[in-house]
């Protein structure tokens, strides 16, 4: 119990007397064969009894805490824990399954909108292996909220929210089994396979409907088939330069600042540290982002291409010298101050990068 594997190795004199030898025991795992032991005398009496009852006592502990798990997993996907209940049914032995448990901080007072939309992911892929064929008592979901079990987060040296940690069915965690949120995202996909890393169970995600996409495409669709049927004698303006070009730069912006890798790893928005209260919109490395990031990126590009598109007019419209000058100034100014803005969020991400312009 010490070094937290549930096996017993004891050493047996033959000289000994069956009064004085109590256990003559050689191995016992008492998690995956509770029965099988190896005696090295014939007659042991009370020993062998002891022994016995001991696997016995550990054997039926081991199956109320598997049926108390399956109970509660049948009524929430995700069960809930506080400290106690952590350290009893997570911590303790015996425990012949595993348990994937989300730290997380979910009271309106905290604040953290990330928490939220990871938990939404979380319950997501616990229904969807809840409700699977596949399922099974080897692997349970749970959640663990900061002002529930404060006593489990400083246990854990724990200092953000949320975490997601895999306590295996022998052994203490490793490094590997403490989820990569700030690189991978809280996306239900996302976890399900780091989860079949770290146990070989696969849980395939299913979402519930969604119908807000179809919804908006229908909708959208319906406003330019509308437009075009109006403008059915005058089509003259599907062939206007400027509005294709306008579409295909918001097309490239949105491409170039990084929609898609959201789309695919689910991200969240910021980060807010729990303990100084501060959020954090860019992040700190160059092979992750926030959603905010994208945005502000989206944003930084946009204003630079603005004032490219300032430039290239001053140059070659026919207005008067004075309103070009302006529009010169303002295309410059924005190029500028906008790209150094983002060569330093470049510098923020990729550590040791040397070169800078006007601002660190």
């Amino acid at each position: 119990e010490k070094h937290n594997i549930h096996k017993v190795s004891v050493f047996v004199s033959p000289t000994l007397s069956q009064k004085d030898t109590k256990i003559c025991l050689m191995k016992c795992d008492v998690l995956n064969d509770w029965h099988h032991f190896i005696l090295t005398a014939a007659e042991i009496g009370v020993g062998e009894k002891n022994v016995t009852n001991s696997l016995l006592c550990t054997k039926t502990l081991l199956m109320e805490k598997v049926g108390q798990m399956m109970d509660w997993a049948s009524k929430r996907s995700v069960i809930r824990m506080n400290g106690e209940k952590f350290r009893r049914f997570v911590k303790a032995p015996p425990r012949n399954y595993s348990v994937v448990v989300m730290f997380t901080a979910l009271q309106p007072q905290r604040q953290c909108g990330v928490c939220k939309q990871a938990d939404e992911e979380y319950q997501i892929l616990a229904n969807s292996w809840r409700y699977s064929s596949a399922f099974t008592n080897k692997i349970f979901f749970a959640s663990v909220d900061f002002d529930e079990g404060s006593d489990i987060f400083h246990m854990l040296n724990m200092n953000s929210a949320p975490t997601f940690m895999h306590f295996p069915s022998k052994g203490k965690p490793k490094r590997a089994d403490t989820y990569e949120l700030q690189v991978r995202g809280f996306a239900a996909e996302q976890i399900s396979r780091w989860i079949a890393d770290r146990t070989d169970i696969n849980v395939r995600v299913i979402r519930p409907p969604n119908y807000a996409g179809p919804l908006m495409l229908g909708f959208l669709l319906a406003v330019v088939g509308s437009l075009v049927y109006l403008r059915r004698n005058n089509l003259e303006f599907l062939y206007n330069k400027n509005a294709w070009a306008f579409a295909a730069l918001c097309f490239v912006l949105i491409m170039t600042s990084g929609q898609m890798w959201n789309h695919i790893r689910g991200p969240p928005y910021a980060h807010k540290n729990p303990n100084t209260g501060q959020v954090s919109y860019i992040h700190g490395s160059s092979q992750a982002q926030f959603v905010a990031e994208t945005h502000i990126v989206l944003l930084f590009n946009s204003a630079v291409t603005f004032g490219m598109v300032l430039l290239h007019e001053a140059a070659t419209s026919d207005m008067d010298i004075g309103k070009r000058k302006i529009m010169c100034i303002a295309g410059i100014g924005l190029v500028v101050l906008f790209f150094s803005w983002l060569l330093s969020i470049f510098r923020a991400k990729y550590h040791g990068y040397p070169y800078s312009f006007l601002m660190n």
